[in-house]
């Protein structure tokens, strides 16, 4: 099978990226042929707001080029324009609800116009997939047939290394930005005992701003970018994982956690829902409630049976999660579009 996936983006730590590769890898060990068309071998303009537009212009001018393949799967709405114009069974995949995404990050006007695309990009594709409830909730009200297969993770390939600096260590793993809940990720950090390291993974617009305001905190350590396999060793040797994301698909970093058996505390929102369950394989709590984290972190330092608990749990579910699964679906996928 002749398969093209286009993306945004294919490297790096973040959740389209590793979804991509983890995909591409799936369906290269089944024989098939698999071309990536992202913005590391594709023109972009690497500007805040420039790079997702420049991306759907000049790959949907590259497409122009691109030979007859028997599946063209485009992953979130930038790469969709690529995809129509391709020859082959069309695939989109949408990693979360895209105009609401578009709407927190750049506002209503904005939100507005990605809506009114987005409806056209799912008309172009012959089937269209979503990788949370939420999402599969939110575009059957507006009338999409959609399918959803969740993110994956490759449990056998993660990087079996642990990174543990601190006695006490927990970490966050993810872009720098409003969207992941990085206020509240700030509040936590001030309100934490000294004894209790924070590490900070990532990069991103609001990286400059969290460390003024925390600078005068010696438990508090940036990281910067890191790659994916430092990243796993690094969550793999904390006691506690944190996403306070104010929006959220099915997390990857939240899977390399379960795997990692890395307790979880994240927002009670979109994807998480589906990953863990409160109380029983993690903690799900309001984001913008910083002191309820702080409070379940103590808590889970000073009762390591609970953690145990908990972590065993995720480690249990995230079975669910893996390539060998996820993978199987998709290429069901495909081989139905092909012969119908």
């Amino acid at each position: 099978m002749e398969i093209l996936l286009i993306s945004p983006t294919q490297s790096g730590i973040g959740g389209i990226a590793q979804h991509v590769q983890g995909l591409s890898n799936y369906l290269k060990n089944k024989g098939h042929n698999v071309e990536i068309m992202s913005s590391e071998n594709t023109f972009t303009i690497p500007i805040k707001g420039l790079k997702n537009p420049s991306f759907m212009i000049s790959s949907y001018l590259k497409s122009k080029f691109k030979k007859n393949f028997d599946i063209v799967h485009a992953h979130n709405i930038p790469s969709a324009l690529a995809m129509k114009n391709i020859s082959g069974k069309k695939i989109l995949t949408l990693h979360g609800i895209f105009s609401e995404q578009i709407d927190q990050l750049h506002g209503t006007i904005s939100g507005n116009v990605s809506e009114k695309y987005e409806k056209n990009a799912i008309s172009w594709a012959d089937l269209t997939t979503v990788i949370s409830k939420e999402a599969f909730d939110y575009y059957s009200k507006k009338g999409f047939q959609t399918i959803k297969i969740p993110n994956a993770i490759n449990i056998e390939q993660l990087n079996k290394l642990e990174d543990r600096r601190y006695q006490k260590q927990i970490i966050f793993a993810g872009r720098l930005s409003k969207e992941k809940g990085i206020d509240s990720l700030i509040k936590i950090g001030l309100n934490l005992p000294d004894h209790i390291h924070l590490l900070v993974v990532g990069i991103g617009p609001e990286e400059e701003n969290i460390k003024k305001l925390v600078e005068k905190k010696n438990n508090i350590h940036f990281l910067g970018f890191q790659s994916r396999e430092n990243t796993v060793s690094l969550i793999r040797g904390s006691d506690i994982l944190l996403a306070p994301s104010l929006m959220e698909g099915i997390s990857t970093t939240i899977l390399e956690g379960m795997v990692c058996k890395t307790a979880i505390i994240a927002s009670d929102l979109g994807g998480n829902k589906e990953l863990i369950q409160n109380n029983i394989s993690g903690f799900l709590l309001d984001p913008l409630i910083p002191s309820q984290f702080i409070q379940n972190i103590l808590q889970l330092f000073s009762n390591f049976e609970l953690k145990k608990s908990l972590t065993e749990k995720a480690f249990e579910s995230v079975q669910n999660y893996d390539w060998k699964k996820i993978g199987k679906k998709y290429l069901n996928l495909y081989n139905s579009m092909l012969t119908t």
